[in-house]
């Protein structure tokens, strides 16, 4: 007489995941998942940071853009709000050193410093020379 378990093993030829199998899937799940939401963060804060740098780089070009004429440019201090940005323009004679032997120029250099300052996030500098036509002496 033989005797036959009411207990099923293995073995029996049953199909199925064991509890184990189960719970390894599903935190290889959940790392996965994990790292996935890691990139579009990332991808989320580098777009919002490329957003900002172009709308200070769009309203400093606006200011660039009006600059008075060169004949209208004189040296000094500005300050002011674009579109929200806070900026700050400064005119100044730039320094160049004549060299003995050349001619006298007809023009002055002026450095124009433009430094903007976004509401929350980066400042943006940018300096360019404008040749200016000296005054008659």
């Amino acid at each position: 007489m033989s005797r036959k378990s009411k207990n099923k093993g293995c073995f029996d030829g049953e199909r199925g995941f064991t509890l184990i199998e189960a719970l390894v899937a599903l935190a290889i799940i959940a790392a996965v998942l994990s790292a996935i939401g890691m990139v579009i963060g990332t991808t989320v804060r580098g777009t919002r940071a490329i957003d900002q740098r172009l709308a200070l780089t769009g309203a400093a070009e606006t200011l660039l853009a009006q600059l008075p004429a060169r004949n209208l440019l004189k040296p000094g201090v500005q300050n002011g709000e674009l579109a929200g940005h806070s900026w700050r323009i400064e005119v100044a004679p730039l320094n160049v050193a004549a060299q003995e032997g050349t001619p006298t120029s007809r023009f002055v250099a002026l450095a124009v410093s433009l430094r903007m300052q976004a509401p929350r996030g980066p400042a943006f500098q940018v300096t360019t020379v404008r040749l200016v036509p000296k005054a008659a002496e």
